[in-house]
């Protein structure tokens, strides 16, 4: 396996507060790995820093050997927080906007995603549901074929049912050569999917480990394990 991701001493500060602090943090290939930690840990700034949408106060941060910037947004294909579709457009607008945009985008996957989904792409984004709005946006950015796909809180806000199809869409529709680092702190919904985690707290990396050794050597779940870390 190769390294995707590495940071070293990162850190970024907004003013006086420090959202990550000196940071060092290696992910290989080829792995699912959740970035693990309570609101405001740190995690979203970690994968914003990653898709250059911030810039690091300290430290280096460097996406399959290069800083974050053009190179890296050709291989890395970002699921923000929130919501950046307009309502206005249809969803097979946005199919083409990506295809412009992004070399390694498969219009065949997307529409079959889709199809499978019963979705129209002659729709617009305003007569969709909020949870079939989530859908349109995975897919467009799980139909990339990236090398590293950051997703920022891809489950939350969304139906049981929603979910499990999120889950199952990542899983199903990506490289076997590509990364999946998932941002959430719904544990339970996603550590069977996890082969690695990171838990984040306050900035720091407080413990990063393979999902297997976790269940063996500690003998609990990520869920527990993350309560009795965190004291939720």
């Amino acid at each position: 396996m190769s390294t995707i991701l590495e940071c070293s001493g990162l850190t970024k500060k907004y003013g006086s507060r420090t959202a990550l602090n000196h940071v060092d943090l290696k992910l290989e290939s080829g792995r699912i790995i959740g970035l693990l930690g309570p609101n405001g840990s740190g995690k979203s700034t970690l994968i914003k820093l990653i898709n250059s949408l911030l810039s690091p106060t300290e430290g280096s941060l460097r996406v399959n050997g290069h800083e974050p910037g053009l190179e890296t947004k050709k291989i890395v294909s970002y699921l923000p927080e929130r919501s950046y579709l307009d309502e206005n457009q249809k969803v097979s607008t946005y199919l083409s906007y990506f295809k412009d945009f992004y070399e390694d985008f498969d219009t065949a996957r997307a529409l079959d995603m889709l199809r499978r989904l019963n979705i129209d792409p002659a729709l617009r984004i305003k007569t969709l549901s909020k949870g079939t709005q989530e859908k349109v946006q995975l897919i467009l950015v799980m139909s990339r074929r990236a090398q590293l796909y950051c997703l920022d809180e891809p489950i939350a806000g969304v139906d049981p049912a929603a979910r499990d199809y999120i889950l199952a869409t990542i899983i199903n529709n990506y490289s076997e050569d590509a990364s999946i680092l998932i941002s959430t702190h719904l544990i339970a919904d996603v550590e069977n999917i996890l082969d690695e985690v990171v838990f984040i707290r306050d900035g720091q990396i407080c413990m990063q480990a393979q999902v297997d050794e976790i269940r063996i050597k500690q003998g609990q779940s990520i869920d527990s394990l993350f309560r009795e870390v965190f004291k939720c």
